[in-house]
């Protein structure tokens, strides 16, 4: 185990601590005025300014001991190892604590850290927990951490259980668990229910994001369409241009369903085919979005308009509401792309950059030699 970075060496399997001179720069030290005891009899010399100033529980202990003007200060540090009490005061005094004395006393550290009330040491030993929560330990660690009161800890416990619940269901611990913290086990299981209920959210509202989506990329696709047109349909009054653009496998989807809505002879009646129903709708909300009264080629969005306003209000919510969605997909997607473009303009914003510093250069120096000259 690493010394101590004090003028001594703590020994734990010995009856004392041994004090060894280190170096000379240790002499000039006052020697230890307190003495920590442990469950083993260890007693391990301190300094009480320096636990104070670590720790006010500590500073508390301290400070009553000299009301009492006993002419032994003790600290009783008992209920865990000897060696977990060593690595305690060892962390106090350097604020360092080893992977391997995580590993050894990392329950009991996190037990002293939030007794004495060492935050630092008390998150480090919450996160090194956390990483290595097995399914055995998992239940064992979250009440250990409902205890100390890490909540870190106690929610990676907690996604850990949920995450794997029939294996946690069979191991020792939470058979303990339900024959003595029912409330606990309550919880428990209300947590996974309700991580359930948002995996099911999440995936709806991600089902609706792509829906809202491929809804705004159609209605830009029909208006692409009917202003300068795709491969294969385009305005009334000129060719369509052969180059697909850069949506077309959307593209391609509402040119066919316009080819099918030009000739199909069911598009007027209200039990028409679904294809016709799509397009209709299509239409529609093209219609409640476009803000050229006079100047869309868009067919027919100036008689929905129009039949808009017609309309009860409670059907026209409805579209306002669709209508929102669709145009705030289309900003979050406008706003990821443009998030994804950002290196490469900045790349080329540098480049440019670069080059008109070099063009600004090569004038400074073409004056400066007509002016020598």
């Amino acid at each position: 185990m690493e010394a101590l970075h004090l003028p001594y060496e703590i020994h734990p399997h010995s009856s004392a601590a041994v004090v060894k001179d280190r170096s000379p720069e240790f002499q000039e030290l006052p020697e230890p005025d307190v003495h920590i005891v442990t469950s083993s009899g260890l007693r391990i010399p301190a300094y009480s300014t320096i636990l104070a100033s670590v720790s006010s529980v500590l500073e508390n202990i301290i400070d009553e001991s000299r009301k009492h003007r006993s002419s032994e200060k003790l600290i009783r540090i008992l209920g865990v190892p000897s060696e977990a009490v060593v690595s305690f005061v060892q962390f106090l005094f350097t604020s360092r604590c080893s992977e391997e004395c995580l590993r050894e006393y990392g329950i009991h550290l996190l037990a002293l850290s939030h007794v004495y009330l060492v935050p630092h040491l008390k998150q480090r030993c919450s996160k090194y927990l956390a990483r290595k929560l097995t399914i055995d330990s998992v239940i064992d660690i979250l009440q250990l951490a409902r205890l100390c009161d890490a909540p870190d800890l106690s929610l990676s416990c907690m996604k850990m259980v949920s995450r794997h619940f029939k294996a946690v269901e069979k191991s020792e611990g939470w058979k303990f668990l339900q024959e003595h913290d029912s409330w606990l086990e309550l919880q428990i299981l209300q947590f996974i229910d309700e991580s359930e209920l948002r995996k099911k959210r999440c995936r709806r509202q991600r089902k609706e994001k792509r829906m809202y989506l491929q809804l705004s990329d159609a209605i830009e696709c029909v208006e692409h369409i009917c202003k300068e047109g795709c491969t294969d349909v385009g305005p009334h009054d000129a060719e369509p241009t052969k180059k697909p653009c850069s949506k077309f496998s959307t593209c391609r989807g509402v040119q066919l369903l316009i080819k099918h809505f030009a000739t199909c002879k069911d598009r007027a009646h209200e039990g028409g085919c679904w294809r016709c129903k799509q397009m209709w709708q299509l239409l529609r909300l093209h219609a409640s979005i476009c803000d050229q009264s006079d100047a869309c080629k868009v067919p027919l969005c100036r008689q929905f308009k129009q039949k808009m306003q017609q309309e009860n209000r409670k059907d026209d919510a409805k579209w306002k509401v669709l209508m929102k969605k669709v145009m705030a997909a289309k900003t979050i997607s406008s706003l990821t792309f443009t998030k994804r473009k950002r290196p490469q303009l900045r790349g080329d914003a540098m480049s440019s950059a670069h080059i008109r510093s070099c063009r600004l250069q090569t004038v400074e120096q073409n004056r400066s030699l007509l002016l020598t000259a």
